[in-house]
């Protein structure tokens, strides 16, 4: 019984000390009502849990109240009332409200005072004696940017010029060196491509010191797929040179893409199956090339072809070049197979230029007798400019582009045995995620191609249909020499790895071989769940032309894996 006493009687003690200790009270007064007035409005906590925390308060209070002009005020001591209550008097004397400053042109330009001043001179800036911490402190920032990362300011020779204002001189020391950096040090990432620093976020050794420019050029590497910033860079300095350290991690950027595809014939009544494959292959030379390797093959007996290879910064130069090969070819009447040469410049990560050649040349697979007139042989030349926007979201596993803008023109000439045809062609992509919040997002993406030409053959005409198009029809089914397409998706987040969509689909198409124009349309849902092997996506659409109904035999379901290695 004694000892549960004992203890209920520390527990009390104890609470009771904390209570007490939580209850100490701060009043402070100025030498007049006025100045107490004014101290109140300024503002400070009074409720304190120990005698140290007054002092600190007492002490942010007077700096304070010097930072808004009261530089005569004067601090008295810490008086105890009784138990409880402590009282200090702060004498505030006379308020400055401004500040003149001369200033030496050769070591601060008047283009960096005019951002914290609205009133410079050739000689002097004034500044509201409220904002020159703040002023001082971007000063010093802009100073430092020129590779003077030592550079201290201060206000020398400072007096009173009336009753509200002063005057100073603005001295700057350490500034005799100017910093470049003189080694780049890439840890976490040895291997990453040296060109890359270079060109890409254009950070290079002999560069004059800016870390708050280098900050934010090395944030660029999140628009990488290859490579993110681990954390911000540091630098090391000695007494004859200086060291930037860039943390940077490889992430796993080669991707697999495949797809199994079935539906109703609408002759046979059966059950047809189609495939589709995109294997990329990205970084792993450690150079930022890529490679891509794409084989489609459906049920109207069409088998696609195209491989690509991308090489970034050739020989040390902001330039890279892209080759690629596809080879189409449509059951036994023809193949058309191109060879296309970019050379790209990119401008910053976000954007970048092409010029290319593109060389095609179909064959008619049919006997002279029995052939299509509408099918011949041909060789085209085009010259291309192209392009392209893309802004990421890395932060997202399941949506990896936030937004894209692909546009790529293009003039050349169709030759036959008998003639030639000048030709125009042109293609838009674009897409956007508006994100509404955290669960809710509205995918849409517009996708235009046209061929412009006096005569066409209905071996060059533009296909298009399926999962990669509009959905609910089959792969490459439909024929054109225009089209444009509108896909929208609702996405509903479940969690990190799962989600589920809305799909609405319009297509307006043109082939002017049977003077056809027409409209398309798609509904229907889909959902896409994140797995060990990779993002499986599940689309069931049902798709029809404009004069007819939706039947369900019309539908279509797409089933893809996308894995990321």
């Amino acid at each position: 019984m004694r000892k549960t006493f004992l203890l209920l009687l520390i527990i009390y003690i104890g609470f009771s000390s904390i209570a007490l200790c939580q209850n100490l009270q701060l009043i402070v007064t100025g030498i007049d009502s006025l100045e107490t007035a004014k101290i109140d409005s300024i503002g400070y906590t009074k409720m304190h849990r120990d005698f140290s925390s007054i002092e600190k308060e007492l002490d942010t209070l007077y700096r304070t109240i010097n930072t808004l002009g009261y530089i005569e005020s004067h601090k008295g001591s810490i008086s105890k009332v009784n138990d409880s209550l402590f009282s200090a008097t702060m004498e505030l004397n006379k308020r400055f409200n401004f500040i003149k400053v001369y200033y030496d042109e050769s070591l601060v330009t008047k283009a960096i005072l005019n951002q914290v001043s609205e009133n410079v001179t050739e000689e002097a800036f004034i500044l509201d004696f409220s904002n020159i911490e703040n002023a001082l402190e971007f000063i010093n920032l802009k100073i430092s940017e020129k590779g003077l990362p030592f550079a201290e300011l201060k206000l020398d020779n400072i007096i009173k010029t009336s009753d509200s204002s002063l005057e100073a001189n603005l001295a700057i020391a350490n500034t005799a060196e100017s910093r470049t950096i003189d080694k780049i040090i890439v840890r976490g990432y040895d291997k990453f491509p040296k060109s890359y620093l270079k060109h890409y976020l254009k950070i290079k050794t002999s560069d004059v010191l800016n870390l708050t420019e280098i900050k934010n050029k090395t944030q660029q590497l999140n628009e990488l797929p290859f490579a993110n910033q681990l954390k911000e860079p540091e630098i090391l300095f000695s007494k004859d040179s200086t060291i930037l350290y860039l943390y940077i991690e490889k992430n796993k950027s080669n991707a697999f893409d495949g797809f199994l595809g079935f539906g109703t014939n609408e002759n046979t009544n059966k059950l047809e199956f189609n495939g589709y494959l995109d294997l990329q292959l990205v970084n792993n030379l450690n150079l930022g090339e890529s490679f891509t390797l794409k084989y489609k093959s459906d049920e109207n007996d069409l088998r696609t072809f195209d491989v690509k290879l991308f090489l970034p910064y050739l020989f040390q130069t902001p330039i890279g070049i892209e080759g690629e090969l596809n080879i189409f070819r449509k059951d036994s009447s023809f193949t058309t197979s191109y060879q296309r040469l970019k050379s790209y410049y990119q401008i910053n990560p976000k954007n970048r230029i092409a010029l290319g050649l593109k060389a095609i040349q179909s064959s008619d697979l049919l006997n002279q007798e029995n052939s299509d007139p509408l099918i011949q042989d041909y060789k085209t030349t085009f010259y291309n400019v192209r392009y392209e926007f893309i802004l990421r979201q890395n932060q997202s596993r399941l949506f990896r582009n936030n937004a894209l803008i692909d546009v790529e023109l293009g003039t050349g000439r169709r030759k036959l045995e008998s003639s030639s045809t000048n030709q125009f062609e042109y293609s838009l992509e674009a897409l956007k995620i508006f994100n509404l919040n955290k669960r809710n997002s509205i995918f849409v993406r517009l996708k235009n191609i046209s061929l412009f030409s006096d005569d066409y053959l209905e071996n060059e005409l533009v296909r298009f249909g399926g999962i990669n198009s509009i959905r609910g029809f089959n792969e490459n089914s439909l024929n054109a020499t225009f089209y444009a397409l509108l896909n929208t998706e609702y996405r509903y987040l479940l969690s990190s790895n799962f989600y589920l969509h809305s799909i609405i689909d319009v297509a307006y198409f043109e082939n002017d071989i049977i003077n056809q124009k027409e409209k398309l349309y798609s509904l229907g849902f889909g959902f896409g769940i994140l797995t060990n092997a990779g993002l499986l996506k599940f689309n069931y659409a049902n798709g029809k032309s404009e004069n007819q109904n939706f039947k369900l035999s019309n539908s279509q379901i797409h089933i893809s894996l996308s894995a990321i290695f």
